[in-house]
């Protein structure tokens, strides 16, 4: 006698057509509340280590001022390179180049300082002006980056590949710590080391990034340039994209809401957009007799 025979059920080979659509409509929707929270997460990641980078930039103005007794200068002009007196690069008034390079020693960078293993000072200034160093750019914004720069004037009129940088020095009015080839002290600073703004980073066209833009060029070894000095007597705001203009010698950055600064007693503040516009440039001179604090809350 043969066993009772089981009840047949068809066996599903797929998913039906609904069903999927609806698998992805839930995949869908969890990804979209999962990549605002990822977002928040590498942006916090990112802030933190520019504010890391203002720090140590700050850290080597203190250091910098420590050994030669003064801050670094904001170097000459836009068109200025690294200056050498045989493989020494000059200090002080005689250094052409701005605070970016002169600092390179004080931050684990005095082989590039030196013009690397270079044997001319030609060739000592396209190892300076060309290495990029990841303590000068912002991760929010960008990678360390270089663009190939030419124009009249500048390096003898031969193009070079110059290293770029997101941060930029208070201030291009003259009245900050940051000056026109003239070194300045702590001394100087009459309204407190921790009302002065020494450093933030820079309003940027984002679209723009990768190719030579007026104040993001000749890089942070340049002199006095907005590539690397800002106004502070014009209001920060964030970095923008649009198909043409420039960062309009603003500080700013490409972080929501606020960015970072480094004041001249080395603490990092973050800095909203909305900062009263009196307040800033307040903060940017040195020496204007009204202390303010950092609108950092």
């Amino acid at each position: 006698m043969y066993p009772p025979r089981q009840p047949f059920f068809p066996r599903r080979s797929a998913f039906t057509l609904i069903e999927l659509l609806v698998v992805i409509a839930i995949i869908g929707t969890l990804l979209g509340l999962l990549l605002p929270a990822v977002q928040k997460i590498r942006e916090a990641a990112n802030r933190m280590k520019c504010s890391n980078n203002l720090k140590q930039l700050g850290l080597a103005f203190h250091n910098h001022h420590d050994a030669l007794g003064y801050f670094p200068t904001g170097g000459w002009d836009w068109w200025s390179t690294p200056t050498y007196l045989g493989t020494q690069p000059m200090i002080g008034r005689a250094q052409q180049a701005g605070w970016g390079f002169q600092i390179l020693p004080y931050v684990e960078a005095g082989n590039i300082w030196h013009g690397g293993g270079a044997t001319t000072d030609t060739d000592r200034i396209r190892v300076a002006v060309g290495t990029p160093n990841p303590v000068f750019f912002c991760p929010s914004r960008r990678s360390p980056q270089t663009v190939l720069f030419s124009a009249p004037g500048y390096f003898n009129d031969q193009p070079i590949v110059t290293a770029l940088c997101d941060y930029a020095a208070s201030n291009y009015e003259e009245t900050g710590i940051v000056r026109y080839q003239r070194p300045t002290r702590i001394a100087d600073i009459h309204d407190g080391t921790s009302n002065t703004l020494l450093l933030a980073e820079k309003r940027l066209n984002i679209r723009l990034l990768g190719q030579p833009q007026d104040d993001d060029d000749t890089g942070y070894a340049t002199g006095f340039d907005f590539d690397v000095i800002r106004y502070s007597t014009r209001p920060p705001a964030a970095d923008f994209l649009a198909p043409t203009g420039t960062g309009d010698g603003r500080f700013g950055a490409s972080h929501p809401l606020r960015f970072n600064a480094v004041f001249a007693d080395g603490s990092v503040h973050s800095i909203s957009y909305s900062i009263d516009p009196l307040v800033w440039q307040y903060l940017g001179n040195e020496s204007d007799g009204t202390a303010v604090k950092p609108d950092d809350s």
